[in-house]
């Protein structure tokens, strides 16, 4: 990210602790909390993007954890997307059907109409973790167990990046 110094900072986490690997955000949510993460704004939602869009109101850098079904998968792997006004990726809502969540709408048609209103942050960065296991019931997949370390430093590395 290269936003520089100031401006305000928002987590959200986009899932459910009651659907396995759509899980995924929350337990990144809760290792930045229990690290005590430095943002104006920590916090978890279910993915509605009238809800994402009050959540990052005001916020010149949004960061979103989401877990995300992808066809072929790799459980575990993490995708790094940044999005902005003037460059939303093409790519972003083609196959939502294969990668949303278990979220009504996918991230990325919450991304598009948010874009659409005028609701986008000035920098909107995308940390997904691909899941495997998005049937009812609680714990992570261990793929997605283990990339959850992982992605909460991806989120601490663009923190830090906006604070430099």
């Amino acid at each position: 990210m290269t936003t520089g110094a100031g401006g305000r900072l928002v987590v959200l986490g986009v899932g459910n602790e009651y659907r396995h690997d759509d899980g995924a955000a929350v337990a990144v949510l809760t290792r930045l909390a229990a690290e005590g993460l430095a943002v104006d704004r920590l916090a978890l939602c279910d993915g509605e993007p009238t809800e994402l869009m009050e959540q990052w109101e005001g916020a010149d850098v949004a960061v979103v954890v989401d877990a995300v079904r992808t066809h072929p998968g790799e459980p575990g792997r993490i995708h790094r997307v940044t999005v902005d006004v003037d460059h939303l990726p093409a790519d972003l809502t083609a196959d939502e059907e294969a990668s949303a969540g278990t979220h009504g709408l996918g991230l990325g048609q919450a991304v598009a109409l948010a874009a659409v209103l005028g609701k986008l942050p000035r920098e909107l960065l995308i940390i997904a973790v691909e899941g495997a296991d998005f049937s009812i019931g609680e714990g992570l997949s261990p793929a997605v167990a283990d990339a959850v370390p992982r992605a909460a430093a991806e989120v601490r590395r663009a923190v830090n990046d906006h604070r430099a």
